[in-house]
């Protein structure tokens, strides 16, 4: 028998948690054809001897939305195994929007996902109004890999009320239009809808994100679109606090699974250095009745750092303070920066309770400078150097990105800094792995590589657990979840999107190791190699070849 791809004597598993066997996978048309001891001639094939053949990994919180742009491959995620992602998260993208919201939809990824705006303006051709032809869109641009869709609620009230979306709740007539349109979107193939509750976060110029303007009733009404549908995900940021839920924020995941019947999925599933070991086991404990009914929330796979720089300032978003300095030119931010009231405006609202980097901002490190002048403050910390210079750490963390033409950057931990702890979060299956937030914060932090970390450092080096299980969790058990059903696991008739990795030498950095400026308008990213991929398989066609990009254009939109 002929077919169209042959992999031959590789290790499977797949994607179910269960023991690994050798055998060939034969594929044709895109589709897995047999499993086993195949007979046979292929078109290609593929001698996987010595080699692990899984699924490819799925990706459930990215922020691509805008990157399919310019980027069809979606690289960052591609390379390390990854051959499907959700898009829409959080409740903001670029579609649905009007000719005359969309600037203020593009700033709102500047805000909320620290994007840049001059990539955003060169790289975003805005050829669609319709959350349908946004996808239709998206199937035009021929990706790489697979794109799954949530539909984001911010452009989605934006679209219907305009700028009162960021000044109240909807009418009822606004929200039977609203509910009508995601329906749409659904019935169109969507895969749910995304939002925020967070108030402080907040849009472009510190006004309310409109989202997080939802009446109750609202988003009860949306939520019941998906039980009327049959089908999809929500997926929500309601947990002000990383690693905690508080009575309302669990009273609104339990409204959101009880008016939809469907799964919900929320971010934050990390440990605070701040918080014991006992505080996140109550939360967990607490979430046990969400999980047993479908629920999970998202984690990361190893210590959650950023990379900050002032000419950037997204880490500072939630204050005030920061509002005045997001977009403004390099003369106007220098004047703030250089400014003591201003300084002490910024610790004012930090020590108020605002977001400002992290909790533990003084601990932060030099990272990378411009000027051999500033190389002596490599790898110190913002605390060591004020105590050496014998100034307050607020205006040493201050004057040193001044000294350096605000080229500097900062290297500061969110979360899970301990390895003991981040350990049993990735074992522990009321998490799902996820909230890599790729194409997002792509100048500050870089998680698209979670999936190759986890078979390299936690399989491999700390055997943290097996390599099935762990090939489970980024695989069948986020494709569930999401109701991806013909992808997550090698069986005849799935979706032939196989990732071939030598589990000797699977991995990647714990950070970003290079940065590269090949974005539209000149925007650079952090970027981390994927180690031991040798072949990324989409709809049956190799996407890359022991790390080179075939330029296969196989990826699809998922029409749930």
């Amino acid at each position: 028998m002929s077919y169209d791809l042959l992999v031959r004597n590789g290790f499977v598993v797949d994607g179910t948690g269960t023991t690994g066997i050798t055998a060939d996978i034969a594929v044709r048309d895109g589709v897995i054809a047999e499993i086993g001891v195949v007979s046979g001639a292929a078109t290609t094939e593929i001698d996987a001897s010595g080699r692990v053949v899984c699924p490819g990994f799925v990706d459930i919180h990215t922020h691509y939305d805008a990157q399919i742009c310019w980027d069809p491959i979606l690289s960052s995620s591609a390379e390390h195994g990854v051959t499907t992602v959700v898009v829409g998260n959080c409740g903001i993208g670029v579609a649905p929007s009007l000719p005359e919201h969309r600037e203020i939809n593009a700033l709102d990824l500047v805000s909320l996902e620290g994007m840049s705006i001059d990539v955003l303006a060169a790289g975003v051709t805005w050829e669609w109004e319709s959350f349908e032809s946004y996808m239709s869109y998206a199937e035009s641009r021929e990706p790489g890999i697979n794109i799954s869709f949530l539909m984001p609620l911010a452009a989605l009230r934006r679209y219907v009320m305009g700028d009162a979306a960021v000044k109240r709740a909807a009418t009822e007539a606004e929200t039977g239009r609203i509910a009508a349109l995601l329906e749409s979107a659904m019935r169109a193939g969507a895969n749910g809808f995304s939002t925020t509750t967070i108030t402080r976060q907040k849009g472009w110029k510190g006004q309310p994100l409109a989202c997080t303007l939802a009446s109750l009733d609202e988003l009860r009404c949306y939520a019941r679109v998906l039980k009327k549908v049959g089908r999809g995900v929500i997926q929500t940021n309601c947990a002000d606090r990383l690693g905690n839920l508080s009575d309302k924020e669990y009273a609104l995941l339990d409204m959101f699974m009880t008016e939809s019947g469907r799964p919900v999925s929320w971010s934050g599933a990390v440990s605070s250095s701040s918080d014991g070991t006992e505080a996140f086991a109550a939360y967990l404990k607490k979430i046990e009745p969400l999980v047993a009914r479908g629920g999970k929330p998202q984690g990361t796979s190893r210590p959650l750092t950023i990379e900050v720089g002032l000419s950037n300032p997204f880490f500072m978003t939630d204050l005030d303070a920061g509002q005045k300095v997001l977009g403004q030119s390099f003369d106007e931010q220098m004047k703030h920066y250089s400014d003591p009231a201003y300084r002490r405006a910024v610790l004012a609202e930090w020590e108020a309770g605002g977001k400002f980097f992290s909790a533990a901002w003084k601990d932060s490190q030099v990272l990378r400078v411009k000027s051999p002048a500033m190389e002596k403050y490599l790898r110190r910390t913002v605390a060591e150097i004020a105590a050496e210079r014998g100034d307050a750490p607020i205006d040493t963390f201050f004057d040193l990105a001044v000294e350096d033409g605000l080229a500097l950057k900062y290297l500061g931990g969110i979360a899970n800094a301990e390895p003991d702890r981040v350990e049993a979060q990735v074992q522990d299956d009321r998490i799902l792995i996820g909230m890599s937030d790729g194409g997002a914060h792509v100048d500050m932090l870089l998680e698209s590589g979670y999936a190759t970390y986890i078979l390299g450092h936690w399989v491999r080096d700390r055997k943290a657990m097996s390599l099935e299980r762990a090939i489970h969790r980024i695989t069948g058990e986020p494709a569930a979840l999401f109701g991806i059903t013909d992808r997550g696991r090698l069986a005849p008739g799935m979706a032939a999107d196989i990732t071939i990795f030598d589990r000797d030498h699977v991995g990647s950095a714990m950070k970003a190791t290079e940065v590269r400026r090949d974005l539209p308008a000149g925007g650079e990213r952090l970027y981390t190699p994927p180690h031991g991929i040798d072949y990324v398989i989409v709809n049956g066609s190799v996407l890359y070849d022991h790390g080179t990009c075939t330029g296969a254009r196989s990826g699809r939109v998922l029409r749930q």
